[in-house]
C-alpha cells in the first residue's frame, strides 16, 4: 500500500511539472501584460550555462513569431535554479534522520527506564514527545520577542540576523548535540539495567534529548521552508515548499535503510545487534553514536554546499511597479 501511495504521488508529481501553463507560473509575459500580475522576473546568472542555449535567439527566431516551445525567456531559463536548491535539500534530508527517532527509538529507550513516579504513576514512554512540542512551540515563538532582544541588550549593537543557511547549520549542530546525549543517557541506562537497582534510571533523564531536538527542528523546519520559499521563482513557490516537506517524508525510508543495516552488520554469530527487542541485551548507545557521526559529515557537506550555494537575484518588486505606472502614464 505505501509502495502503490508513493507511486501515485510521484506521477502526479511529474504530471504537474510536465504539463504547460498556458503563460502563467513560469512563463515570463511582456511587462505590458503582466506588470501587475506581481510575478518577478529573474536575472541571469553563470550556472548550469548549457541550459542557457534554449534561450538564445536564431535566425528563424527572429522571421517567424518566437515558438514558445523552442524559445524560452531568461526566466524560463533560469528556473534551473531549482538545480541549486538540490544540494541543500539533500543535506535537509539527512538531518531529519535525528528527527524522526523521537517517533520510534527514543519511545523504545523509554520504555525500558523506569516510568513510574510518585504515588506509582505511570509515564506513557510515548508521552514525553510533549518535551518536543514544548521546547519547539517556545524557542519559535521567543526567538523574535526575546532571544534577538537580549542579545542586543547584552552584546549593545545591532547584530546581523542569521541568514536561512546559518539557522539550518545551527540547526543541524544541535541535532548532532542531541543524538550525543541521547548515547550517553543510554549508556547510564544500561548501567542501572545490568545492577541490583532494579528500578532503573528514571524516564525524565530523556528530557534534555527531548528539548534539544525540539529546538533544532524550530531552527532547521523554519529555516527551511522560508529559504526554499524566497529562494524559488513566484511561480514556483508550492514546490519550493513542496521540497522543504519532502525532506521529512523521505527521511523515514533512510532510516529504515540504516537501521537495517546496521541490524545485518552487527547481528553476526548470533549476537543480539546493536537494536535488538530487548535493549538491554543490545548497544543502541552505539546507534546513537553512530547517527551522530553521520550527522556530523551531514554538518559538513551542508557547510560546503551552503558557502558555494549563491542567491538567486530577483527583478527589484519596485522598481517593477515604477516602470508599470510609467507605462500607463505613457498608454494615457
Amino acid at each position: 500500500m505505501c509502495c502503490l501511495c508513493s507511486a501515485c504521488i510521484l506521477l502526479a508529481f511529474v504530471w504537474v511539472v510536465s504539463v504547460p501553463s498556458n503563460g502563467e507560473g513560469i512563463y515570463e509575459v511582456e511587462r505590458k501584460q503582466g506588470k501587475n500580475n506581481g510575478v518577478r522576473r529573474i536575472l541571469h546568472t553563470n550556472g548550469f550555462k548549457y541550459l542557457d542555449r534554449a534561450s538564445i535567439i536564431t535566425l528563424v527566431d527572429m522571421v517567424k513569431p518566437a515558438n514558445p516551445w523552442h524559445l524560452c525567456t531568461i526566466t524560463q531559463v533560469e528556473v534551473k535554479s531549482i538545480l541549486k536548491l538540490l544540494p541543500i535539500w539533500f543535506c535537509t534530508v539527512l538531518s531529519s534522520v535525528v528527527f524522526i527517532q523521537m517517533l520510534s527509538l527514543f519511545a523504545e529507550q523509554g520504555a525500558a527506564m523506569n516510568t513510574t513516579t510518585i504515588s506509582n504513576f505511570h509515564i506513557p514512554p510515548a508521552s514525553m514527545f510533549a518535551f518536543d512540542i514544548i521546547s519547539t512551540s517556545t524557542f519559535i515563538l521567543l526567538y523574535d520577542k526575546l532571544i534577538v532582544p537580549l542579545y542586543i541588550k547584552v552584546t549593545k549593537r545591532e547584530p546581523k540576523p542569521p541568514s536561512e543557511l546559518q539557522r539550518i547549520g545551527i540547526g543541524i549542530a544541535m541535532a548532532m548535540a542531541s543524538m550525543i546525549i541521547a548515547a550517553i543517557v543510554e549508556q547510564q541506562r544500561l548501567k542501572h539495567a545490568g545492577s541490583k537497582n532494579t528500578r532503573g534510571l528514571s524516564i525524565f533523564w530523556q528530557i534534555p534529548q527531548y528539548v534539544l531536538v525540539g529546538v533544532s527542528e524550530a531552527f532547521v523546519y523554519v529555516a527551511q521552508m522560508e529559504f526554499f520559499a524566497t529562494q524559488t521563482p513566484d511561480g514556483l513557490k508550492s514546490l519550493g515548499i513542496g521540497l522543504s516537506m519532502s525532506s521529512s517524508a523521505m527521511v523515514s525510508y533512510i532510516c529504515s535503510i540504516i537501521l537495517t543495516t546496521v541490524m545485518a552488520i552487527t547481528s553476526t554469530n548470533g549476537e543480539a545487534g546493536w537494536v535488538p527487542p530487548d535493549l538491554n541485551d543490545g548497544h543502541l548507545d552505539r546507534y546513537f553514536f553512530l547517527l551522530a557521526a553521520l550527522t556530523a559529515i551531514n554538518l559538513v557537506l551542508f557547510v560546503i554546499c551552503a558557502k558555494r550555494y549563491s542567491p538567486t537575484s530577483f527583478e527589484n518588486r519596485a522598481e517593477n511597479m515604477e516602470m508599470g505606472t510609467q507605462e500607463q502614464a505613457n498608454e494615457a
